[in-house]
This record gives C-alpha cells, sequence and structure tokens, in this order.
C-alpha cells in the first residue's frame, strides 16, 4: 500500500474487515435453518436446491453490500479521492462474489454431514435396542421351552416312584427337576454364561432323562477344563440335546448314545453334539429342528457375530451330528 503513495490506518483497517464478517454470525443461523428446512437428500434434491441457490445469492449481496458500506464510510485506505458507494460496491462484486456462495454452500455441506451421522448414530442406537429386546425376548422363550411331556413324564416318574415307596428315588427325582427349573426361570439379564455353567445344566437335564429312560439313554462329555470359562449364548445346549434325544435315540427301541464335544481351533470354540440315532429325513419333524437351528444361528449371529455359525449333518446309514462355531471369548 504506502508502496503505491496510499496512506492506512491499521486500526481502522482492522475493525471494517471484523465488522465485515460480523454478517456471518447473522446469517449462519439463518443458513442452518433453510438447510434443515430444505434439506438436500434424495428426491427432493433438485427441488430444494434453488432455495439454497437463493439464498446463498441474496446472502452474498447482503455480505457486499455491507462491507462495501463499511468501506465507503470508514475509508480505513484513506483513498484519495474518496471513492463513490457504487464504485466501492462493484469492485468488491468483482473480487468476493463468489466468497460468499463458497461459504455458503460450505456451512450447508458441513450442517448435511454433521446431520447424516447423527442420524446413523441414532439408527445404530435403535437397531442395537431393538436387536437387544428381541434377544431377551428369545432368551425368556428359550427359559419357557422345555417340552410339556417332559414336564408331564417326570411327573409320572415321580408319582410311580411314591407308589413304589421308592422315596429316595422319587426326593432325588423332585430335587432334580426343582434345580432346573428353577435355572430354566432365573432371570439374571445375561446372555452369555461360561460354558461351564451351562454344561452343569445340561448334566442336570440329562440326569432327568435318564431317570425317564434308563439304559437307553448314554451321554457322554468331552470337553477340556480349560474351556469351561469359554463364553457361549445361555441355554444353547439344551434345545439342541433334547431334540438329539427326541428325533434321534427317543427312536429306536434299544436306546442309544449322545457324544458332546469341544474343541479350541485357530481363535474358535467347535462344540459337536453327536446322536446315533436315525438320519433325518424332510418331513414335519426335520421342518422344526431346521426352525430351531435358524433360531440358534440368529442369536449366534447377534451375540457372537458373523463369524458364528451352527450346521446340522446326517451320516451315511446312521448318526446326525450338530456343530456350532463360535469366536473364542473367556469370561473375567
Amino acid at each position: 500500500m504506502t508502496g503505491l503513495g496510499m496512506r492506512h490506518n491499521g486500526a481502522l483497517l482492522f475493525f471494517t474487515t471484523a465488522a465485515a464478517w460480523l454478517i456471518w454470525v447473522v446469517a449462519t443461523p439463518v443458513i442452518l435453518l433453510l438447510s434443515r428446512r430444505f434439506p438436500l437428500v434424495r428426491g427432493r434434491y433438485w427441488r430444494n436446491i434453488p432455495v439454497h441457490l437463493a439464498a446463498a445469492l441474496g446472502i452474498s449481496v447482503g455480505r457486499i453490500a455491507w462491507s462495501a458500506g463499511l468501506e465507503w464510510a470508514i475509508n480505513p485506505l484513506a483513498l484519495n479521492p474518496h471513492p463513490s458507494y457504487r464504485n466501492v460496491f462493484l469492485v468488491m462484486v468483482y473480487m468476493q462474489f463468489y466468497t460468499g456462495i463458497v461459504i455458503y454452500g460450505a456451512t450447508v455441506a458441513v450442517d448435511n454431514i454433521l446431520s447424516s451421522i447423527r442420524h446413523l448414530a441414532r439408527s445404530e442406537a435403535e437397531a442395537a435396542r431393538l436387536a437387544g429386546e428381541l434377544s431377551k425376548v428369545q432368551l425368556e422363550a428359550l427359559r419357557h421351552q422345555l417340552e410339556p411331556h417332559f414336564l408331564f413324564n417326570t411327573l409320572d416318574g415321580i408319582a410311580s416312584l411314591v407308589r413304589e415307596k421308592r422315596n429316595e428315588a422319587a426326593v432325588e427325582m423332585i430335587a432334580g427337576l426343582g434345580c432346573l427349573l428353577r435355572r430354566l426361570v432365573a432371570d439374571s439379564g445375561r446372555q452369555l454364561v461360561p460354558l461351564g455353567e451351562e454344561v452343569s445344566f445340561l448334566e442336570s437335564y440329562i440326569h432327568l432323562q435318564s431317570m425317564r429312560l434308563g439304559d437307553r439313554l448314554k451321554v457322554t462329555v468331552d470337553i477340556p477344563i480349560d474351556l469351561y470359562t469359554a463364553l457361549v449364548p445361555q441355554f444353547l445346549l439344551q434345545p439342541l440335546l433334547e431334540n438329539a434325544i427326541v428325533h434321534g435315540i427317543g427312536k429306536l427301541v434299544e436306546g442309544g448314545q449322545i457324544r458332546l464335544t469341544a474343541r479350541e481351533s485357530e481363535g474358535c470354540l467347535w462344540i459337536s453334539l453327536y446322536n446315533d440315532g436315525p438320519v433325518l429325513f424332510r418331513g414335519a419333524a426335520t421342518d422344526r429342528i431346521g426352525l430351531g437351528l435358524s433360531n440358534t444361528r440368529g442369536r449366534l449371529l447377534r451375540l457372537c457375530g458373523a463369524e458364528s455359525s451352527v450346521e446340522l449333518r446326517n451320516f451315511a446309514q446312521a448318526g446326525v451330528e450338530t456343530i456350532i462355531k463360535i469366536p473364542l471369548r473367556t469370561a473375567a
């Protein structure tokens, strides 16, 4: 400036520049209001963009008019002769017209990005809440899924023992049934439990079934003790064992054997439940088992992630195996 022979007042120049930017203090709330009232989203993009173009032009012209008025009134550069307002306005239109449009567009873009982030966060939170509620509903259903026939047969077995005056056996069966029912109706609120707890519950269930079926039921549990802390969905194994008894060895006059095994491989827990009963063919029973596996698969997906799975495999002549894969996580 001084090289061109111009004199200027630094304080007035700073004041004029700062006062010129005050227009954005007033304009920003208006821009945000327009951004939310006329969002640039699919379906309304072409209908709302003219509104924003008109607003951007209006605010840009208004900002230039305000800045030109300040420059003309204060003349911080001490221009001589003093330029007319029209000249100052036209110079600013030429030099700063696009600045206002760019700032308007950037403000709308940032607001839309933040709105999208907030909407996505709300959607994810709602999806997580719904998934949690669904898991709780499914868990509650699992707590009450014991076959009525099993309960009635158990009670009939208790009555028979009492009639035969086998009181100790009857008391043992009542205690076992009470322990099982307490576990089923207990509302711990936990979706994942240590595998050891599942095995303990399963042993109570097997004990009661053995009282009913006698030597027809042979169950082998082979799970390394160091896997007892692995986390699995609550009530994961009992429905699968029940299917193996009802649709597997329960159909054999001489009964059969069930093997429950578990191993760790490549960071995953593999659980196998095998029964040497007849293979499954398409029918009502198979449809029911398929629905149960589908529900189990859904629970595993929500609680253990996409790496989890459950599969049913028929052997060539006899035998059915259910294989469960869960990412290995342990209880603290």
